[in-house]
């Protein structure tokens, strides 16, 4: 008798709501850990062309730190698609008008790039302060220090 892969299918997959608080997080181990729960790695029925992933709500997002003299030093840039169109940002300035940006950038830039990476991205929610609407789903805070 052969054993055969389990892959997961669309509606046996059980979504949880998980509460990660940024106070004083490093933003790439925060990321790192939000990206793994939105996959799903940390489940036993982890399918990789398959969305079994749980939803994160990420609070006090103003509060998150870099190490070294990355706040010194980081900047967010985009383009325009025109020529001279490099818009730049750093991250003070990131952090002083949007907070949840830096959260939302580094996640999103550890997901896959395609169609499967913006629906686990859609199941990220970012709040720069202690309250979030999700009271609802009785969200499970898990530590990042463990």
């Amino acid at each position: 008798m052969t054993k055969s892969t389990h892959y997961a299918k669309k509606g046996e997959v059980e979504r949880k709501w998980v509460l990660i608080d940024a106070d004083g997080a490093t933003l790439g181990r925060l990321a790192t850990r939000a990206a793994m729960i939105l996959r799903g790695k940390d489940k036993p029925q982890y399918t990789p062309n398959a969305d079994t992933g749980d939803f994160v709500i990420v609070i006090n997002a103003d509060k998150v730190r870099l190490t070294g003299t990355k706040a010194e030093h980081k900047s967010y840039w985009r383009h325009s698609g025109w020529l001279g169109g490099l818009k730049t940002e750093s991250f003070a300035d990131v952090m002083a008008k949007r907070p949840e940006r830096v959260i939302e950038h580094a996640v999103k830039g550890m997901l896959p790039k395609t169609t499967l990476g913006r629906q686990q991205g859609m199941k990220l929610k970012v709040y720069a302060g202690p309250e979030h609407p999700h009271a609802a789903q009785n969200p499970t805070k898990i530590d990042l220090e463990a």
